[in-house]
């Protein structure tokens, strides 16, 4: 049995929902974010943020070397690559520092929207393709959150360190090109 609308009610696509592709799957990403953030905890939901990260860093590492016809990219490129990465994607990234120890960038805008908020574990993301793609070109890398959109700063603050020895701090990730992980 249907029902009739009546003539003067408006139908489901003549409504105005904020709602198509990139805010559905931003809304995905922060309820299930969420979901484990809550269910597994906030170090737990990072590392499987974190596998996703490393997936996607793999991913666009090679992109970024076919689309450069390099081997393995230099500082520069890696500085450039992470910032023009993220702009694809509507982040704000820029480059603050760039030196042989570490490359700072800030950002204004996170690709994430508004849905980062409260979100902190989306971070990893972030943390995990910017670790893996210089890690692999660079052959190290730690990577530390020192400001976040998601904890309710205006603005991201991400250092890239590229010497183990400037890799201090607790919230410090670091990265190694494959096969130059070091023993346990």
């Amino acid at each position: 049995m249907t029902t009739r609308v009546a003539s003067d009610e408006r139908s489901a696509a003549e409504t105005e929902i904020p709602l198509d592709r990139d805010v559905f799957m931003r809304r995905l990403l922060r309820e299930l974010s969420g979901t484990l953030e809550d269910v597994v905890g906030l170090e737990e939901a990072s590392g499987y943020i974190s596998v996703v990260g490393a997936a996607m860093g793999e991913r666009l590492d090679g992109e970024y070397r076919r689309a450069l016809a390099v081997e393995r990219l230099d500082r520069e490129q890696v500085a450039a690559a992470l910032v023009d990465l993220k702009r694809r994607i509507e982040g704000d990234f820029y480059v603050i520092e760039e030196s042989e120890d570490r490359i700072v960038l800030g950002n204004r805008a996170c690709p994430f929207g508004d849905m980062v908020r409260d979100r902190p574990s989306l971070c990893m993301m972030t943390s995990n393709v910017f670790g893996h793609l210089a890690a692999q070109n660079l052959g190290y890398a730690a990577v530390s959150l020192d400001e976040t959109i998601a904890l309710g700063a205006p603005g991201c603050r991400v250092t890239i360190h590229l010497r183990p020895s400037d890799a201090a701090g607790s919230d410090t990730r670091e990265y190694f090109r494959r096969g130059d992980a070091p023993l346990p």
